[in-house]
């Protein structure tokens, strides 16, 4: 007769409770499947069935009783890495939604609202049509994918134990937000540009024939050349995603210490 050992029990729960929590992690929080749109039950089972494909070829897990408070503290800290990567990815997805709402404001598009169904916020139109050409882009570029091979990687160069993330990676998450506003305000000076321009225009219109209405006349002309100048924008902001995706991936490992 087997007699099974109930350390051993635990110690065969924790290699898959472990892996578990850094994937769910990620998981819960990352563009796409971490939004409303996906439930709950879908997230859980791809991060059981990631877990269970992945976990063979995982490096050895720390010997701790998968009930006891170290085996929690592993577990948070393995949460807290996994929420940090989504964090990190949505990061990158706001930087659209950010550009969008500068040239809203400049064009007068702002007034154009929508709820946004990933996350229940109410957006721009624009920022909301950006945030979809990021989520297609991503998709098309196997970005899942990368972000996934990363996630394995992390295992190796950020093993799990009672190590979890210390000051220095905390320090570039911040700066990783920061990032957030300056690539933003990148993508949305050619169009911001443009309609400074246009503006400067109807200045000189207003001092040369004062009896023009500019009210009138210059809004409907200033979202009429938004649009163009979103029309003709697109193609390159299409392309800048490309490069920041790679700036992306280079932070994540930068984070996980690959």
């Amino acid at each position: 007769m087997i007699e099974i050992d109930a350390l051993e029990v635990s110690h065969w729960v924790s290699r898959y409770l472990y892996p578990f929590a850094r994937i769910a992690g990620l998981l819960m929080v990352m563009p796409l499947i971490g939004t409303r749109m996906v439930s709950q039950r879908i997230r859980l089972l791809l991060a059981v069935s990631f877990t269970l494909v992945i976990v063979p070829l995982l490096p050895p897990m720390p010997s701790v009783d998968a009930i006891s408070v170290a085996s929690l503290m592993i577990i948070a800290q393995q949460m807290l890495i996994g929420i940090a990567m989504g964090f990190a990815v949505e990061v990158l997805m706001q930087v659209f939604v950010l550009a969008g709402q500068l040239i809203a404001m400049q064009t007068g598009l702002g007034i154009a609202t929508t709820v946004d169904p990933g996350h229940g916020a109410s957006v721009v139109v624009i920022s909301q049509w950006f945030l979809f050409m990021a989520g297609l882009v991503f998709l098309s570029l196997n970005g899942h994918l990368v972000l996934f091979e990363i996630v394995i990687d992390s295992f190796y160069t950020l093993p799990i134990g009672f190590d979890g993330f210390s000051a220095p990676e905390f320090g570039l998450l911040v700066e990783w937000t920061g990032w957030m506003f300056a690539a933003a305000l990148v993508l949305a000076i050619p169009a911001l540009a443009a309609l400074l321009i246009v503006n400067l225009a109807f200045g000189v219109m207003t001092r040369a024939a004062p009896q023009l209405n500019i009210f009138a006349l210059g809004f409907p002309v200033t979202m009429i050349v938004g649009l163009f100048i979103i029309y003709v924008n697109i193609g390159g902001m299409a392309q800048s995603f490309h490069s920041y995706l790679e700036v992306l991936f280079e932070f994540l490992k930068q984070l996980t210490r690959g």
